[in-house]
């Protein structure tokens, strides 16, 4: 298998103050009106947001992670998960049409309000507490055999290699985008290592299948003639 190493995505989520779990409990006076019936939202001009549709942007704002189509639902007072894919897309175009600096991309099972890649340089100066993830070499390469190959066991990734790995497994798990995914039946059950939610995140990917084949990272051939 050629050496592989994946590269990170240039674009940055846009990262709220509060999660969905920090939210204030208190609620505000109209609160308990139907959603449709709340007096602050009431939809003027082509892109303007109804009621329900604004629901589904201020979830997303607030969330710090994909939601997927049924949290989505639940949090935003949807009726199901189609629903909110319905709304999930209108908004998409909303942005689209308007040339906003915002898009929501659906990653890791879920729906994410993400920065468009060309504000990278900007929004990088305000990164200042949660910085992104940044992995060396041999971590990359590790990373892509555990991706291509999982579930793997260690010494199946030091033999491709030809290296051994601990300490840059240990690193992965750290950051959170290798996880344990269980244990091999041979003598001693060693352990099996996969990748995790947040790898697929931190790619920008919905699902493993987006992986690209490796006969396409490939360097092509030189030429015969």
């Amino acid at each position: 298998m050629p050496m592989i190493q994946l590269s990170l995505p240039r674009h940055l989520p846009w990262s709220p103050r509060k999660s969905l779990r920090q939210l204030p409990q208190s609620r505000p006076r109209h609160a308990f009106l139907p959603l449709r019936s709340h007096p602050s939202l009431h939809a003027y001009g082509p892109l303007a947001r109804d009621a329900e549709l604004a629901a589904v942007e201020a979830v997303l704002l607030a969330a710090d992670e994909p939601l997927p189509a049924r949290k989505l639902a639940a949090v935003a007072g949807l009726p199901h998960a189609g629903h909110a894919r319905r709304l999930v897309r209108r908004l998409q175009a909303l942005y689209d049409q308007d040339a906003s600096a915002f898009q929501v991309e659906e990653l890791a099972g879920g729906y994410q309000l993400l920065t468009r890649p060309e504000f990278h340089y900007w929004l990088a100066r305000l990164r200042q507490t949660r910085p992104d993830v940044k992995l060396s070499g041999p971590a990359r390469e590790t990373l892509a055999i555990i991706a291509y190959k999982q579930p793997i066991m260690r010494a199946d990734i030091e033999a491709i290699r030809g290296v051994q790995c601990g300490d840059v497994l240990r690193v992965l798990m750290e950051k959170g985008v290798v996880r344990i995914a269980g244990r091999h039946p041979s003598l001693g059950r060693p352990v099996l290592y996969g990748t995790s939610k947040k790898f697929l995140q931190v790619f920008g990917l919905k699902s493993l299948e987006e992986l690209p084949l490796a006969e396409q990272l490939r360097a092509p051939k030189p030429d015969a003639r």
